[in-house]
Order: structure tokens, then sequence, then C-alpha cells
């Protein structure tokens, strides 16, 4: 069985590199047969796009997704600086 480390480290990896996600800020945890997923993106599609890479790189793991989407929004007012 591989260690945990290594699966985590490999399925970050995945999450980088896949085309459909290209994600960096994730964080993966595996324990025994779990996997957690954790991070913010910015909308629900890319979360389960997320999730799904994730199960396709560690089939035997149960996928946690607990990833939250946050709201992008423009910035305010604009800073003067006197």
């Amino acid at each position: 069985m591989e260690a945990p480390q290594y699966v985590a480290a490999r399925v970050q990896r995945a999450l980088a590199e896949d085309s459909r996600t290209h994600e960096l800020g994730i964080r993966v945890d595996v324990r025994g047969d779990q996997m957690f997923l954790r991070g913010q993106v910015s909308g629900e599609e890319h979360r389960q796009r997320l999730a799904a890479v994730a199960q396709e790189v560690a089939p035997n793991l149960k996928v946690h997704n607990e990833i939250k989407v946050v709201e992008v929004t423009r910035p305010g007012e604009d800073e003067h600086l006197d």
C-alpha cells in the first residue's frame, strides 16, 4: 500500500497539472481510506471538477470535498494616498 503522503502529493500534482483544474491552492490530506480536499475556489463547478480529478487519481479512497466556494467581488473605492 502506498504511503498517505505520497498519495496526497500525487493528487496535488494532478490538481495542478490537469487541464480541467490547474489548481495549486488545494490541500490534500489522506487518512486511511479517506481523502480530504480543503481550500477555496471561486465557483461550484470548479469545486466539483477538483473532486472528480482527485477521485480519478485515487479511486480507492472516499473523497470528502471540503473546498469552500467564495464570492469574488470587484474592489471597492480607490485608495487615495496623500
